[in-house]
């Protein structure tokens, strides 16, 4: 079992390997001269900068104004080389009310293993969540466009639209 801990990060920020309709999803974070890279499910990073939004709205984190985000957004890209430490199958995400800060935990956990899983924690303050989380969003929202039928992932040479009987569109 590894832990990796980072608190705070120097740089914690999801990101997308590959082109639309074959990307990889990414974790990664940086600190204490260390780098750690984790792969996840493009649904996971969805529901995670859901899931932080919410828990900030919930504790009254900030707003969120566009200055602040702009002051904290990380555009640039994923560092190399992006080696995963493990495909993330668990995220938890918690509230640290003592110390007003965002605490998210990427496991490695298989049922059938008897080891303890890997783990990787970060622990960001709101401003900094909140960045993530934008950030979160725009990398999702970057993929294909929708069908306006059926709402699945449009290829540039369409789709077999189950909304339209089966014909392409």
């Amino acid at each position: 079992m590894a832990i990796s801990d980072f608190d705070p990060p120097e740089r914690f920020v999801a990101g997308t390997v590959g082109p639309p309709g074959g990307r990889t999803f990414f974790l990664q974070a940086r600190g204490a001269g260390r780098l750690v890279s984790v792969s996840i499910e493009k649904v996971q990073v969805s529901i995670l900068a859901d899931r932080i939004a919410d828990l900030l709205d919930t504790v009254g984190g900030p707003e969120g104004s566009d200055a602040v985000a702009e002051h904290h957004a990380d555009t640039e890209a994923l560092e190399t080389p992006i080696e995963d430490e493990f495909r993330v199958d668990t995220v938890s995400l918690a509230w640290d009310e003592d110390r007003s800060r965002i605490v998210i935990e990427c496991h490695d956990s298989d049922p059938e293993d008897t080891e303890p899983s890997d783990t990787v924690r970060v622990v960001l303050d709101p401003t900094a969540a909140r960045a993530f989380a934008r950030r979160c969003q725009a990398i999702v929202a970057a993929g294909r466009p929708p069908c306006p039928f059926c709402g699945q992932p449009l290829d540039p040479e369409g789709h077999i639209c189950p909304r339209a009987n089966g014909y392409r569109r």
